[in-house]
Parts: structure tokens; C-alpha cells; sequence
């Protein structure tokens, strides 16, 4: 194995870290630690970075929105340049599968966000200018300064700390960005880095705009996400780790954008259960088997009536997960954590109707059997909390409930969600039952669907991806989805009978690029003044 240590990314130079303790990643197919070693960052070095993200975030006010699209056009090609290199080490040090996950769909939707971002930015109608002419009053959303990106495993490209949605929504925002690098893919993140640096280079943006900090110790990273320098923080990861930081943040008044654990609730209706059930098998076994079930958005509960035709459905998707090969997870923590929240859910009185043991052969990898397990709806209600145990992999849970009323308490147990689903009868033989378990279950998710799996977030203006805590840390704000996912990194700021000249511009009578949408005395608008 290799003894060097690769170098982090410190206001624009790559140079050696300070610290002394180093990590490695795993091939998760091989179970075995890859060669290259990482460095764990002293608080002197994180410091470093704040007071650099600091000096660029006061740089970044005197630079145009034009110039900042570039950087993230330019951005966004490089990573195309490196196409390659990325999705053959992402694979090493995820393995996740080169074809069609990363080349097809991770790696054009991280461009694409960057792309997506550079409009939002360069057009500027996010910011959502509000002119009040007769008291001479005007506000807007501009950047709230540097913000921290903590990245999680299961995204090496478009939720990476220094490429994905947080990235791109910030750094349009007019913000500068620390990268905390999720240690399960620090090469992957360290190839985005070079892109992302030589970029702002070649766009003449702040030497601190874009820094990279591959791993912290706890204690630090609870420093950071308080430092009176930081403007916010984005985490998406373990709720138990979000928590912490939160405590932290909100201790100091930094606001912090957490996205934790989701379950992802999929009610079945009768009718819809006897009008397609095999239709509904292939979708829920597709779905909780993507990516090894390693999706946010994957559904870890299902919700059905008893009855003769539930009994077949829970056995015919207990029979196509037992028969379908698992797939890898993304390491050995993730294993343990879904093999916990399996037992966890059985100790709370679930049976399990297939899988729920790791497979111990290091030839396939981190891995578990695929599992299912269920409860009766009453059993549930007793303990709702312990059977909402997220098991983040190939497992989900049933809820068998005695009748309608039991689903209708079912559902108003829940907590909040990223996603919720409601499968009915094509021909509205649902209806009226659709309507009363829809009316429980819009509070409690933030995307609802029908006759739809969750697992494809779609990146588009209207998307919401975010919901009820715990899904995320506030119910009001979506990680996908531009131009409202740059709102989470902007503060809003009033200008009370400032002079013209010394308004932004976005402010100023004139409309500065002739199609930016203001609010102007309870109109919306694109003319001038």
C-alpha cells in the first residue's frame, strides 16, 4: 500500500495537510482497503479554510452572476472531461455499477444541476427582488456567506460535497463552499476538486471559492458547522450524526439544512391490489432493490388491507426478492447499520418472510440477503416509532392492517417523510378511500405520489426534495430543484430608502438584465421602473 498522503485543497493550492491521522476507503466488492490514504484535518487547517472562504465570499460580492454561471458552465465540461476517470474510480470505491448508474444517469445529472444552477444565477429571479415604490423600500436574497457541503455516500456525483445539488445550489447563490468529503469516496471527490479548481481559475473567481477537506473528527466538524464565520451548513447523511451538527448550528444561530432518514411509505388500496397486483410486484421489488435499496427515496414501509388477495401479494414479492441475486452495498458500515435496524424491527415483533442475514462470503461483497419483513397494523400502532426504523438497503417492512380504519391510524402514526405513494384502481374504485388516506398523508410527506414509485427526483423547478423531520431539518426547503434550492443559502436583505446608485443591482429601477422577474408594488414583472 501506498505511504503518501494526498494533499487537500486550501484557498486554491493543493498542499500537504497538517495532520497526522490518515484513512483509506474500501473496494465494497472486495471488502479489501483501497491504496491510497487520505488525511484527517486538524482544527487549525479547517480553520484555514474559514478564513479563506471568508476573504472569497467578500471577493464574491464584487463579481457578476454573469461570471459566476461561467465558472459553473466551465465546471460542468470539465467534469465531461474527466468522465472517465471519475466513473471508473467512483465504481472502485462504490460499487456502484459503471452502466447505466453512473455513466448514463448520475454523471449527466450532476452536469446538468451545474448548468441548471448557471441559469438560475445568471437570469437572478431567484432572488426574488421585492420593490415597495412608495415607501421607498426594496429587499432580495443574496448570499449568506461561505457554506459547508457534506456530502453522503450513496451520491458519489450529484449529492458529492463539491459537485452535486448543495454544491451547485450554493455557489449560485454567490457563495463560496467547504467541501466535507464523505469518506467513502475521497478519490471520487478529489477528482471533482481538480475540475472544480481548475475552473475557477480559468474564470479568474476567488482563490478560496472552492476548498476540500476530506475527513474531520466529530469534534471539529461541531466547530465548524458553529463558527461565527460559517453563512450555513447542507448535510445529508445519518440522523444521529445530523443531530449532533444541528445541536451545534442552532446553539450559534447558523442555520443548517439536514437531510436524514426517510422510510417512504407505499399504500396499496384494495382495489388497485386486485386490479394489478403483478404490475405493483414488479414495481415495489424494482424499487426496493435499486441500488441495492442504498435511495433515499426507497420505500421501506408498505401499507395494505387484509384480505385474501394481500395474503398472494405479500408472499408473490416475498417470492420475486428471495429469487432476485442482492446486490453490493456501499461498505461495511452500511451493512451493519441495515443488519441493526433489521433485528431492530424484529425485536419490535416484525416476522421476517424472507432474507435478514448478512452474507458471509467475502466474494460478493458487503452484501445482505434480500429482506422482507411484516406486522400486523395494531401491532405497528403500538410501537410506531420502532417500526419506522429506517433499514437503509435492500429490506422494507409491511403493514398488514385488520381494515380501513386501521390504515387511516397507520397513517397518522407516521413521521415525516421525503416521499409518500398511494397505488389505486385505475378506474376510481378507490376514490373516496384515496381521498380520505391522502388527506393523512400530505402533512406527512413532502412529494406526494400516485401509482408511482418514489425513487426517481427528478431535477426540475418543481420538484421538492425535503419533507417533515426527520426526512430533513426543515419542511420549508427542498435539496432539489432549482431556482428554490438556492433560497436555503441566501439571506434576505433590506434596503430602506437607500439612494438608487447604491442599491444592488436587481434593486435599481432599471431591470439589469431585462427578463429577471421583481416584484414591484404587488406585481410581478420584468419591465422597469
Amino acid at each position: 500500500m501506498s505511504d503518501s498522503v494526498h494533499p487537500v485543497l486550501i484557498n486554491g493550492q493543493w498542499r500537504s495537510s497538517t495532520g497526522t491521522l490518515t484513512f483509506r476507503a474500501s473496494n465494497p466488492q472486495t471488502r479489501s482497503p483501497l491504496e491510497d490514504q487520505y488525511p484527517v484535518s486538524p482544527w487549525n487547517e479547517i480553520e484555514e479554510t474559514l478564513q479563506a472562504a471568508h476573504q472569497a465570499a467578500r471577493e464574491l460580492e464584487q463579481i457578476p452572476p454573469s461570471q459566476i454561471a461561467k465558472f459553473l458552465n466551465e465546471y460542468a465540461d470539465r467534469i465531461e472531461d474527466s468522465e472517465d476517470d471519475l466513473i471508473s474510480t467512483a465504481n472502485r470505491e462504490t460499487a456502484l455499477p459503471e452502466e447505466p448508474r453512473l455513466r448514463s444517469v448520475e454523471l449527466p445529472r450532476t452536469t446538468s444541476q451545474l448548468r441548471s444552477a448557471a441559469d438560475a444565477t445568471r437570469d437572478a429571479s431567484w432572488s426574488q427582488s421585492t420593490i415597495d415604490t412608495s415607501l421607498h423600500t426594496r429587499s432580495i436574497y443574496r448570499a449568506i456567506g461561505p457554506v459547508c457541503v457534506f456530502g453522503p455516500n450513496n451520491f458519489p456525483f450529484a449529492f458529492n460535497s463539491i459537485a452535486g445539488g448543495d454544491f451547485a445550489a450554493a455557489i449560485a447563490a454567490g457563495n463560496p463552499v467547504i467541501a466535507k468529503g464523505n469518506t467513502s469516496h475521497p478519490g471520487t471527490t478529489k477528482i471533482f476538486a481538480e475540475a472544480a479548481n481548475e475552473a475557477a481559475n480559468s474564470t479568474e473567481m476567488p482563490k478560496g471559492l472552492v476548498q476540500l477537506l476530506y475527513r474531520t473528527d466529530h469534534q471539529d466538524g461541531e466547530r465548524l458547522v458553529s463558527h461565527p464565520l460559517l453563512g450555513a451548513t447542507g448535510y445529508t447523511g445519518s440522523r444521529q450524526t445530523g443531530l449532533t451538527l444541528k445541536s451545534a448550528a442552532d446553539c450559534s444561530g447558523k442555520p443548517i439544512y439536514l437531510e436524514l432518514s426517510s422510510i417512504n411509505p407505499i399504500l396499496v388500496l384494495p382495489g388497485a391490489l386486485k386490479e394489478r397486483q403483478d404490475e405493483i410486484i414488479d414495481d415495489l421489488s424494482s424499487a426496493i432493490l435499486l441500488g441495492t435499496g442504498q435511495f433515499c427515496t426507497s420505500p421501506g414501509l408498505i401499507i395494505v388491507i387484509e384480505s385474501s388477495v394481500a395474503d398472494i401479494f405479500v408472499s408473490e414479492l416475498g417470492l420475486r426478492l428471495r429469487k432476485t441475486p442482492p446486490g453490493v452495498l456501499l461498505g461495511a458500515g452500511v451493512q451493519k447499520s441495515l443488519i441493526a435496524g433489521i433485528r431492530a424491527l424484529e425485536t419490535a415483533g416484525a416476522k421476517t418472510i424472507t432474507g435478514g442475514l448478512a452474507i458471509d462470503d467475502p466474494n460478493k461483497g458487503f452484501c445482505i440477503q434480500n429482506t422482507l419483513l411484516q406486522v400486523d397494523g395494531a401491532s405497528f400502532l403500538m410501537r410506531p416509532k420502532d417500526f419506522q426504523t429506517e433499514t437503509f438497503g435492500n429490506s422494507s417492512l409491511v403493514v398488514r392492517t385488520r381494515d380501513v380504519e386501521e390504515l387511516k391510524a397507520v397513517v397518522g402514526s407516521l413521521e415525516g417523510n421525503l416521499t409518500g405513494s398511494i397505488y389505486s384502481h385505475s378506474q376510481e374504485i378507490d376514490n373516496s378511500l384515496y381521498n380520505e388516506v391522502e388527506s393523512l398523508l400530505r402533512p406527512k410527506v413532502g412529494r406526494l405520489l400516485n401509482d408511482k414509485m418514489p425513487t426517481g427526483v427528478a431535477v426540475s423547478p418543481a420538484m421538492n426534495h425535503g419533507g417533515p423531520f426527520p426526512a430533513t431539518g426543515h419542511p420549508g426547503f427542498t435539496a432539489v430543484g432549482i431556482p428554490a434550492s438556492l433560497l436555503r443559502f441566501a439571506a434576505l436583505q433590506c434596503y430602506d430608502n437607500v439612494r438608487q446608485h447604491r442599491l444592488p443591482l436587481e434593486l435599481q429601477d432599471k431591470n439589469p438584465t431585462g427578463h429577471t422577474w421583481r416584484l414591484v408594488d404587488g406585481t410581478w414583472t420584468q419591465s422597469d421602473i
